[in-house]
């Protein structure tokens, strides 16, 4: 993990320098494992986000925050009553371990001053945030932990708040960089960053790999180190201390080669060598912000969405099981002239064949006279074996037709649910998730659940809406109805219309202000398109574009189909940073 006890240090600095008196404003909670306070200072308004997720476990001041439900949890009611109003007094950390203590002065319910700390503890699978009062007594937890989950400490209501067990390991702040050296090198039998994962406390795998890469180019086995290297690595180790002492952190993300978040780290990272794009953030809380932002947007899409994504997922897979088995029965009309040509032969020479036989032998005046095999029905009379395959040679050309046509909507269909997917994949909000779900029900592909109460109908979340860099307006369809309206009702002669090139993904308009659209505007609103695709992770993606009078929606299509066959396109980077 790389969010390790000396990022956590200078984690807890930034927010005691930005924090340190704050009074609690609000308090939402986003989910079972995220919780948002609301900070009030002098200077204005500040996020204080906290995350228990096994996967992103952190807390930040952030700029944007998850949306907040209509209907707040149980225990967000409890922390507003206990919170709200308190003022933050300081943050501290427990040595170097991931484990950091927000201290409230708050008020109970008579209005005597009581003290309220907010354990955040970062240990991946089991990490929480806890409030206990001043005689370590729990209030409440994000996650709560019975006697059938740890026998070591439990996490309840009223219990006692203790703390996870400590590890053996040194503190760089408080011990000589001589006497870690040591530690570290009398594990002669351990790999160089095993050696340092097992001696420094609040050091990651990351950190240890990097420490390692610096000393010797390699990971080798510590009793392998020449006294060059040993000495090397007193130099790091002194370094680390000296950054971490004096705060001087260079908050690093590496990203991978399609420049996706792949690590970070309070200081640079060399082990990847030039393969591997390295960016520097202006502080700790930007970083973990940047890092995390879209792998949390995926996560709670998915969280939230769960039960439409597994309709969504039975929708499309019965629909393409029903697609192969009628693409399968299609291929089998392909054999009807066989029946006709059998059954004109049978009836040109019925009156030598006699009833009883299995198998009548005939010649094929299509095929030089060959003589032909053709399998019957003994108990039918040459004449009835002869309708009886006519009869089999029209219900093939009637299936046929109507295959043709129902494999045609099943087409359509299956682009749809595929289109509706990837706008779900993108979705953030509930009100996303419910629009989607009422177009759905519109389309037939869920059932509606019947409901004595007579449901009031929501207003519309508007597009989202963009600018470029030239002052152009660029707005984006959140779902298929608003992809539509986007298109035909919003959308104007002159204004430009964009769309992914072969994928699923959302319409774009680009307005046309009267002062005609410079193409750096174009070129902008397609990165936009080419991000609110299915191909957004690609590297190259092309984007049609095209006047949206050239737009045309066929009768009868799902929402969000259309053709166009006059158009441009322009390849473009899916710009990720809008």
């Amino acid at each position: 993990m790389a969010l390790d006890g000396i990022y956590l240090n200078f984690l807890v600095a930034e927010v005691n320098e930005l924090l340190a008196g704050a009074k609690v404003d609000k308090i939402h909670q986003p989910s079972k494992n995220e919780l948002v306070f609301i900070m009030r200072t002098r200077a204005g308004m500040h996020k204080l986000y906290f995350s228990a997720d096994a996967n992103s476990p952190r807390f930040a001041v952030v700029n944007s925050v998850p949306e907040n439900p209509q209907t707040p949890p149980m225990l967000c009611m409890l922390f507003r009553k206990r919170l709200v109003g308190a003022t933050l007094v300081s943050v501290e950390q427990y040595g170097l371990d991931r484990i950091a203590f927000f201290n409230f002065d708050a008020t109970n319910e008579i209005g005597d001053r009581v003290k309220l700390t907010l354990a955040v503890e970062i240990m991946a699978q089991h990490s929480n945030v806890i409030l206990f009062n001043e005689e370590n007594r729990i209030v409440d937890a994000l996650r709560r932990v019975d006697s059938e989950k740890s026998s070591y400490r439990l996490v309840l209501p009223g219990a006692q708040y203790k703390l996870p067990p400590p590890q053996d390991k040194l503190d760089i702040r408080s011990v000589e960089p001589q006497d870690i050296c040591q530690g570290i090198l009398s594990l002669a039998n351990s790999k160089l960053s095993s050696a340092i994962l097992k001696t420094m406390q609040g050091v990651s795998p990351l950190l240890s790999r990097e420490i390692a890469f610096r000393v010797c180019g390699d990971d080798k086995g510590v009793g392998e180190l020449t006294t060059e290297e040993k000495m090397n690595l007193l130099c790091e180790i002194s370094a680390l201390k000296t950054m971490v002492v004096n705060g001087e952190a260079k908050p690093t993300m590496v990203l991978d080669e399609s420049e996706k978040p792949m690590e970070f780290s309070f200081m640079p990272i060399t082990q990847y060598g030039t393969g591997y794009k390295t960016i520097e953030k202006e502080s700790v809380f930007s970083l973990l912000e940047g890092f995390y932002s879209e792998r949390d947007r995926v996560l709670r899409t998915r969280s939230k969405g769960a039960e439409l994504f597994k309709l969504l997922d039975n929708a499309i897979e019965r629909t393409s099981r029903k697609l192969n088995n009628q693409q399968e029965d299609l291929r089998k009309c392909a054999d009807r002239e066989e029946l006709r040509i059998k059954a004109e032969l049978i009836t040109a020479v019925q009156y030598k064949l006699e009833k009883g036989a299995n198998v009548y032998e005939v010649e094929n005046y299509y095929d030089n006279n060959n003589v032909v095999k053709i399998s019957v029905d003994p108990a039918l009379t040459p004449s009835q074996n002869s309708q009886k395959l006519y009869k089999e040679y029209r219900k093939a050309c009637t299936a046929e037709n109507m295959l043709i046509k129902l494999i045609e909507e099943g087409e359509q269909d299956l682009e749809y649910l595929k289109s509706v997917k990837d706008l779900l994949e993108r979705s953030t909000l509930e009100r996303e998730f419910g629009e989607i779900k009422d177009e759905l029900i519109s389309q037939g592909f869920i059932k509606p659940k019947k409901t004595g109460k007579k449901q009031m109908k929501k207003q519309a979340l508007p597009p989202l809406e963009f600018k470029t860099s030239q002052g152009c307006t660029v707005l984006v369809g959140r779902n298929n109805i608003q992809n539509d309206k986007l298109t035909f009702k919003v959308g104007k002669k002159g204004d430009i219309w964009l769309h992914a090139q072969k994928c699923p993904g959302s319409h774009v308009l680009l307005l046309n202000d009267g002062n005609g659209i410079p193409d750096d505007a174009i070129v902008e609103a397609a990165e936009i398109a080419a991000y609110y695709s299915s191909a957004k992770d690609g590297t190259i993606v092309t984007v049609d574009y095209t006047d949206v009078k050239n737009i045309k929606k066929p009768n009868g299509s799902k929402p969000g189909f259309v053709v166009y066959y006059t158009y441009w396109s322009v390849n473009v980077k899916p710009k990720k940073d809008i």
